[in-house]
């Protein structure tokens, strides 16, 4: 077997990419395939769970708590707190619910294999037969379901800009909406940090005070480390003293 049978985990994990634990788990679903591993099994369902856990952790709240309250939270919880916030239970149509419910199953049905045979999570009979090829299939089909039904609608959520991790670019309409009614002013002077004046519409300002390598490190790391080595060959800033007044 190989990662073709889980394209929905792969996507997830390529848009996910900088989440290390994750990442982790992804490489070692692929290893277990490609090895036609049981382990393959325990690393299915880590991969459902921890992206269920990306996505509650992208809209709890301390205002809108929906973090597993229990102890120790099974699948079936984190599942649950990912279908809250993702709202797919939101709706009316007794059939979509339906659907929603066969993902529980599904998870539920994942976590007793993964319990029962899965080799990496809790000691087993050491002379227990492998399973067979199709056993490890249909966990990890299962476990693409789950993962690509969860990512899909993370892809068309609404998200805060201010907790979200996503990159600049998942905020495509914000980011438009923004640079087309915001403008820009730079107010540099000696000494101090320069200040970026966003020009509101409706005519007021937005300043912020920023150092310059602060800026560069934040934005683009290429253009910080040119600046850095600029900047060590150059001279030091000549500061003036400051001639104090005497009394009037």
């Amino acid at each position: 077997m190989t990662l073709d049978w889980c394209p929905g985990i792969r996507e997830a994990c390529a848009h996910w990419r900088d989440a290390p634990m994750l990442q982790q788990t992804f490489e070692a679903l692929e290893r277990s395939l490609e090895h036609d591993n049981d382990a393959c099994i325990d690393c299915a369902k880590t991969v459902v769970e921890v992206v269920c856990r990306v996505v509650v952790e992208s809209f709890h709240t301390q205002q809108t708590p929906l973090k597993p309250t229990q102890e120790t939270p099974t699948l079936s919880d984190w599942l649950s707190a990912a279908i809250r916030a993702l709202k797919l239970g939101d709706v009316r149509d007794d059939r979509f619910k339906k659907l929603v419910s066969s993902h529980h199953k599904l998870a539920d049905a994942l976590n007793d294999l993964r319990n029962k045979a899965g080799p990496a999570s809790h000691g087993k009979d050491p002379y227990l037969e492998r399973l067979a090829v199709h056993h490890r299939r249909t966990a990890v089909l299962a476990a693409d379901a789950i993962v690509a039904f969860l990512h899909k609608a993370y892809l068309e959520a609404q998200l805060d800009p201010i907790s979200s991790r996503e990159p600049w670019e998942r905020f495509a309409e914000n980011n438009a909406l923004i640079d087309a009614h915001v403008g820009l002013a730079v107010d540099a002077e000696d000494g101090n940090s320069p200040t970026l004046r966003f020009l509101l519409p409706s005519g007021d300002e937005l300043p912020i005070n920023i150092e310059v390598s602060r800026l560069l490190y934040q934005l683009d790391r290429d253009a910080y480390v040119e600046a850095l080595n600029a900047a060590r060959g150059a001279p030091a800033p000549v500061v003036e003293p400051v001639e104090e007044q005497g009394e009037q």
